[in-house]
């Protein structure tokens, strides 16, 4: 029923892969401009040299692990099967091939991948066993970046539409109905006062070129960066929730409809693939124990591979009666 909408869906996600590739470094870049322009000269008159070179430190290090992790997670192959396995769990309808565990097909790359969590657009690239981490590590990166950016544009961005001072906190008190009053007003007078209960705005003076510019790229910045942030956080914790665990997207389902089906034979189903919320984390980034790994490798750019061959995997849970 579903083949014809599945199958144009395949075709789209083939094709427009580059063109959301291009789109994440265009944005990117955008952004990363934009602050050095607009945000950073801005701030760095405000702000204590110590916060600013804070600032200045935290940024980049946030930059540096969104670019090497994207750039990561588009080049790096998920990995395939090899033409030999061991113990399969089952045999691909497509390509004629025997799978290991966790092992699912793509429609898109038209191959089976080890431990296939989806096929990701925006990396034009499977996310799998050898680049699951460098995805999820850049969402995480990439929505603190945004999240950074955000926090740092907002004084800018309401006093440039209020003419509030440049405090954040005290700038969170102002009702949102005054964000635009100052450009909405119509005016001709550099002497007009528009009042609002409680909301004093200050006389709207002509803008030069190069004030209309700024305003409308820290418009820009702030609106950009706070709807990836809401769009991309929520997808990130719903892949820290599959993590924790110890599930990929696919597998999520195939454990829903498991433990719908062991339910009904009064049996209670058991996640194979789940070592424990915290061991489970150390799996995903490869610092388990005997690794000779830590955080260290999850909070800078680190290649290191994942721990096995993504072919095989320990099981831990089994299916037993319930009480």
């Amino acid at each position: 029923m579903f083949e014809p909408l599945f199958w144009i869906l395949e075709r789209v996600a083939k094709k427009a892969g580059p063109i959301f590739v291009g789109l994440v470094i265009l944005l990117t870049t955008s952004v990363v401009v934009n602050y050095y322009l607009y945000v950073l000269p801005w701030n760095s008159e405000r702000w204590p040299s110590y916060y600013t070179a804070l600032n200045y430190a935290f940024g980049h290090w946030l930059l540096l692990n969104i670019v090497f992790h994207y750039y990561m997670g588009v080049m790096t192959s998920p990995g395939k099967p090899p033409a030999t396995v061991e113990n399969p769990v089952s045999i691909c309808k497509n390509c004629i091939t025997a799978k290991p565990p966790r092992t699912h097909h793509c429609s898109v790359c038209k191959q089976c991948v080890l431990k296939m969590d989806h096929h990701c657009p925006w990396l034009n690239n499977c996310v799998g066993f050898y680049n699951h981490r460098y995805f999820f590590l850049f969402c995480v990166y990439m929505c603190s970046g945004t999240i950074f950016v955000t926090c740092s544009i907002y004084c800018q961005f309401r006093t440039y539409f209020t003419g509030t001072p440049a405090n954040f906190l005290a700038s969170l008190s102002m009702p949102l109905y005054s964000v635009f009053i100052a450009n909405v007003a119509p005016t001709t007078s550099s002497t007009v006062e528009i009042q609002q209960p409680g909301v004093i705005v200050p006389p709207i003076l002509p803008l030069t070129e190069d004030e209309l510019r700024t305003r409308f790229w820290v418009v820009y910045e702030f609106f950009l960066c706070a709807g990836v942030t809401v769009a991309l956080g929520g997808l990130t914790l719903w892949h820290a929730r599959l993590i924790s665990k110890g599930e990929t997207s696919i597998e999520k389902h195939i454990n829903i409809r498991e433990a719908k089906r062991a339910a009904e034979l009064g049996a209670t189903y058991v996640n194979p693939y789940d070592y424990g919320f915290v061991e489970n984390w150390k799996v995903f980034f490869g610092i388990e124990a005997g690794t000779n790994r830590s955080w260290r490798h999850v909070l800078l750019p680190s290649r290191h591979m994942p721990t096995g061959d993504g072919k095989v995997w320990p099981r831990h849970g089994v299916t037993s009666k319930s009480d």
